[in-house]
């Protein structure tokens, strides 16, 4: 991703903001008419979805061992293996990156090396860049390989990642359809068994939501998956325009996904999680949105049990094992720190239902 005006940080694990202010003007404005789409669709559908959220109820309890789910990354090395083994999560997310299709191989291992010791449910997070949007041919041709490299190690895909946000590609929610059809086709094609997830929106921005789930596009979305942060906040207790807290959210998510016929029931929470406290230029936000460790395990295991009590999120994957500024594991000067949280995971995960 590392080409202007995308550049990749390597400290907080995405994208920074696009700083060619005119670049991003110019693609806004070609992208115009979807966006009067979104806007419409939103005033219709969200008013309903809210209107009648409280009417659907969630599904059975949910196990544990289905329930909690973890982010490991290449790049944070092989000292994951052992750690995931400790906690006892057997649900896994590893991003693999369009722009890194070279390197599949490295990422068909790393995937390999963690049902060494027990089998492992992997998720595999495709990440977009603008070659691959821009070039269907190339997207088909890169999605090819993916899918045949895993094959018989994976069966679930996010397509994409954090559609609403310019700087990791896209530009409108059409570019974002398109780019999943491209997906959907071909495994319809060559490989049927496959389970694709989308649309990836992060945070409580449900008018992109309405927008990818309510449209005359030919795609189905085999599970929901939403980057439902909520760590702006503070406490998931907390709301957002005077009503929506974390419990909130989640209910108006699932009306959207009950009414939509696009969708089906199932959802998977895909990344969340709270920055440190003075771990910067390691967190992912500024210093003002930072909490400490013990925030940090405290709104943690509020998240989970809202989300789990809901009865209406299949799983909750948190981002991520190892990061200083944001998850479960402090890796700097090539140290390996246990956090606080760490042990409220492991202690969570592993409690009964």
């Amino acid at each position: 991703m590392n080409k202007e005006p995308f550049i990749w940080d390597n400290y907080s694990d995405q994208p920074h903001v696009i700083k060619d202010k005119a670049y991003k003007k110019a693609m806004r404005k070609k992208h115009i008419f979807d966006y009067i789409k979104l806007f419409f669709t939103s005033l219709f559908i969200l008013p309903f979805a809210i209107l009648v959220m409280k009417f659907f109820k969630g599904k059975k309890e949910i196990l544990n061992k289905d329930f909690y789910a973890i982010g490991v990354n290449l790049d944070k090395g092989n000292t994951q293996q052992e750690l995931i083994e400790e906690l006892g999560v057997k649900n896994l997310l590893i991003r693999v990156p369009l722009w890194d299709i070279k390197n599949i191989d490295l990422y068909v291992n790393f995937v390999k090396s963690f049902t060494i010791n027990s089998s492992k449910n992997i998720l595999i997070n495709i990440m977009q860049d603008r070659e691959h949007i821009e070039n269907p041919t190339l997207l088909k041709n890169s999605l090819n390989t993916i899918f045949k490299k895993f094959d018989t190690l994976v069966d679930e895909y996010q397509i994409a990642t954090t559609i609403n946000r310019a700087k990791w590609g896209f530009f409108s929610v059409k570019e974002y359809l398109d780019f999943y059809k491209v997906a959907q086709t071909l495994r319809d094609e060559k490989f049927p068994k496959l389970k694709l997830l989308g649309p990836s929106v992060i945070d409580f921005e449900y008018y992109y939501n309405a927008r990818a789930m309510f449209n005359l596009e030919n795609i189905k979305y085999d599970k929901v998956s939403s980057l439902l942060y909520v760590d702006r906040r503070g406490s998931p207790y907390n709301t957002q325009y005077a009503f929506f807290d974390t419990k909130n959210k989640i209910d108006l998510l699932y009306s959207l996904v009950k009414l939509s016929p696009k969708c089906s029931d199932e959802v998977y929470i895909t990344e969340v999680n709270w920055p440190i406290l003075d771990t910067a230029p390691y967190a992912p936000t500024s210093q003002k949105e930072c909490v400490s460790n013990e925030l940090y395990t405290k709104y943690m295991m509020q998240y989970h049990k809202i989300a789990k009590e809901s009865k209406k999120i299949n799983r909750v994957y948190w981002h991520q094992l190892i990061a200083p500024g944001y998850g479960l594991v402090d890796n700097r000067d090539g140290k390996i720190v246990k956090l606080p949280q760490f042990y409220a995971y492991k202690e969570m995960i592993n409690s009964e239902n």
